[in-house]
């Protein structure tokens, strides 16, 4: 029952769209101008033309334009604040990269100092320690030539016995006589001269 009645209204409004257009083609309508641009309404349309001329501009001065000023404004001080950031983290880097480099420098120069401080020690230590071998070498050196000579003089002491016994012993051998000690001992010295 619902869909008859909606059919037909459809239909009542199809036939009267139909009449609308046969009475307008009745009327002289069909080789008419178009409505806009007919000379009898041009008052009318300029008329509401500036009214909505008017309220546009209303519109766009007073909402639309603050409000896009407003984000661009928002947007100016922002991209002011990021470069002032980016300014401030700039001159903070090179701030830390001359600090950087700065005790790098001093990091450098300690090592430096450090390490020609170790040579030098050592270089004290090699010497003090060398002194003291060729200290104690000389120690030594002195006590073996002490003792060198000691030997040296005993056994410079005993080759004129060694040479008193061997003379008597070739003498005896060869001569087949017998010689004082004294003679030997005066033969061995005249010898060694």
């Amino acid at each position: 029952m619902i869909i008859d009645q909606a059919w037909a209204a459809s239909s009542e409004a199809t036939q009267s769209e139909t009449g609308t257009a046969a009475d307008a083609a009745a009327h002289g309508g069909g080789g008419g101008t178009f409505p806009p641009f007919d000379p009898a309404t041009f008052a009318s349309q300029l008329l509401w033309l500036a009214i909505t001329f008017g309220i546009f501009y209303l519109i766009m001065g007073r909402v639309v334009i603050p409000r896009v000023a407003g984000i661009l404004e928002t947007r100016r001080d922002r991209i002011s604040r990021d470069l002032d950031e980016t300014q401030r983290l700039k001159s903070e880097s090179e701030a830390a990269h001359a600090a950087y480099e700065h005790e790098l420098a001093e990091a450098k120069r300690s090592a430096h100092a450090i390490g020609q401080e170790a040579t030098d020690k050592a270089k004290q230590e090699a010497t003090a320690e060398r002194e003291k071998v060729e200290a104690t070498l000389a120690v030594k050196l002195g006590e073996a030539e002490t003792r060198i000579d000691a030997i040296k003089q005993k056994a410079l002491g005993e080759v004129g016995a060694i040479a008193s016994d061997t003379t008597d012993a070739i003498v005896k051998e060869l001569i087949g006589g017998k010689l004082t000690k004294a003679e030997i001992s005066k033969a061995v010295s005249a010898a060694s001269k």
